[in-house]
């Protein structure tokens, strides 16, 4: 899609145009999804030592593989390709956090989570949690939610 800035909109080559007041609310809600998530993590690896990523694929072990995932899946559930989660995976083993083993069936690997992995989760859990409440849920009105849900079924 190709964007053309014009004075008081923006216009994309199927013709729908963006003006500019919804072009700053478009920026607005980015930026403050940004800035929530920012403080959050932050708050997480200043606590924890883990990264986002970290802690993304140590949820997704638990989350949807009781503990252990084919590494083709795990990267599915990260969106990413082979290689980045690869090359993460690596760097997590050497900290202790996960373990890979080769599946003995295929040519695949499985990932599981070690138990440093799992306590290393267990910590940063609250951590997320009180963030959250604090930078996100703490600002926001019974009325703020129920909007913020219509919203986000409308849009999924």
């Amino acid at each position: 899609m190709k964007l053309t800035c014009q004075p008081c909109y923006y216009v994309f080559m199927d013709n729908h145009e963006i003006n500019q007041e919804e072009m700053k609310i478009w920026h607005m809600w980015k930026g403050t999804f940004h800035t929530i998530f920012g403080r959050i993590v932050k708050e997480m690896s200043d606590h924890t030592g883990l990264s986002e990523s970290d802690f993304g694929i140590l949820d997704r072990l638990i989350l949807f593989g009781e503990g252990k995932l084919r590494q083709q899946e795990l990267a599915d559930y990260m969106n990413w390709d082979k290689s980045r989660l690869s090359h993460h995976l690596k760097r997590m083993e050497k900290r202790g956090l996960v373990m890979r083993t080769p599946l003995d069936t295929d040519r695949g690997v499985q990932v599981g989570i070690t138990s440093e992995g799992q306590s290393a989760l267990d910590n940063a859990r609250p951590i997320i949690s009180q963030a959250m409440r604090k930078h996100f849920f703490a600002q926001l009105t019974e009325q703020d939610i129920e909007l913020i849900t219509r919203l986000a079924e409308r849009t999924k």
